[in-house]
Formats: C-alpha cells, structure tokens, sequence
C-alpha cells in the first residue's frame, strides 16, 4: 500500500557555519517530530560529521534521516548529495575535504562549524573552509555522487546566489540531475510558470533551515510503500504509481 510520507531534504545543523548553534541534531529532531515530518535529510556544507548523531536520535522518534551533504562547486553551485547510508556520505566527505580550498574557518566571520554527541555536548570544531567552494565541477560532483549511489539534487534552482541557474544562466542538458529543488521562498505556482522548460525532471521543496523555527516551513510529500532511501529513489523515478506531491 502507498503512503504519503512528508519530507523536509535540506536541513542544515550547527555544523554549517551559517546555521545557528541552536541547529543541534537534538533540537532538529525534536522540531521535526513535533511537526510530523516523517524523512529528514541532513545537509551541512560540504561536510557529514552530524549525521550519524542525528540518525541515531531520530530512530527513537521513527523519523528516517537520509545522510546528505550539500557540496559547493567549483561554479559555486550548491548541490545536495543524499545517500543511502552514512558510509556512503563519509566516502564522498573525504573526497570533498580533499577538494577544498586551503586555510581555516575564520569564526568570528563566518560562524563556528560545531560536531556534536546525543547531549549536545561539542565534541570538536571542524576548521576546514567549509563555506567556501570546492574545487569539483558540478559534472564531477553529479558523477561522483551516482558513483556512490546517491541522489544528485541542485539546491534552491529559483535562487541567483549559489542556484544553479543564477550562477550557470541554465541547466545544462547532458548533466543528469535525479530532481530539482524549489526554496521555500518561491511557491510552487510561481515555480511551475517561471521554470516550465525544467518540469523534465521531479522537483522537491525544502526548508534550507539554518534556524530551529524554519524546520518543515516547506516539505515535499512522497508516496510511497517505506520511508527508505531506495523508495525515496522510486517516487522520484515514478516507478509504479509512487510520486512526488508538492
């Protein structure tokens, strides 16, 4: 039988230096059971270092956390990353953290970049420039994506800053994207007119949160047998009768 599971696949944690430090896996699992949001997915920039914390907190709420990463390339282009279990992610991470541009998170102007423990407890800043560009292209990070069975998703398409269109002027053709993302700061109607020669591909929405009250402000419904990672991928591909509602 298909079910309706509503899901919000863009939340970052404290991790993300422009998240606030509110942003704990503990609170985001709270907000979101709170709301009845069934899938999550964890995306801090260019880093998986909360999400198996968050996994971990989620279970006794049976919310299903997808680990995701949203990468920065090298056109300065926000992609989501999401992956069917947490190895996965941490594969791509090294590969990223390899791609990054040398020097130190700067705090005091860009945020701290916090790992946390189920209590909230710091168990250590990550110092890396996670806020900056990698050096990947958004064809090599699409690739390497798939190459570890995941989900290849540009973030926030209606935004000019680090939206795939704002910083390319299209979506290229030959790069094969699983879905598109629409922000929570365009309705789907305005969606649907503005980007209609892009309607090839699914589209979700999410709530980018970076803020504890910005949690499940958009989410995406998906209809579908579980709330897995592999059904996630079947109602994208509209694999008998499971879909995407926004």
């Amino acid at each position: 039988m298909l079910v309706e599971f509503r899901a919000d696949l863009h939340i970052h944690t404290c991790l993300s230096p422009c998240a606030e430090l509110s942003m704990t896996p503990r609170g985001i699992v709270e907000k979101a059971a709170s709301l009845g949001i069934n899938i999550i997915a964890v995306c801090d920039h260019n880093s998986a270092e909360n999400v198996a914390v968050t996994q971990d907190l989620a279970k006794k709420k049976g919310i299903r956390v997808i680990a995701g990463i949203e990468i920065n390339s090298s056109e300065e282009v926000h992609i989501l990353g999401l992956f069917g279990d947490i190895a996965s992610a941490l594969n791509m991470q090294e590969i990223i953290y390899g791609n990054l541009h040398s020097g130190e998170n700067i705090e005091e102007k860009f945020g701290m970049q916090v790992v946390v423990n189920e209590m909230d407890e710091v168990l250590s800043f990550n110092k890396r420039l996670l806020l900056g560009a990698t050096a990947l292209s958004v064809n090599r990070i699409v690739k390497l994506i798939h190459d570890f069975g995941g989900l290849a998703i540009p973030s926030h398409i209606d935004r000019e800053g680090f939206g795939i269109i704002g910083q390319l002027g299209f979506i290229p053709s030959d790069i094969d994207f699983d879905a598109l993302e629409i922000s929570r700061r365009t309705t789907v109607a305005e969606a649907f007119r503005k980007f209609s020669h892009y309607q090839q591909k699914p589209w979700i929405s999410s709530s980018d949160a970076h803020r504890i009250e910005d949690i499940g402000k958009r989410t995406t419904g998906f209809l579908m047998r579980h709330s897995t990672f592999e059904e996630l991928r079947l109602a994208l591909g509209g694999v008998e009768d499971r879909k995407v509602v926004l």
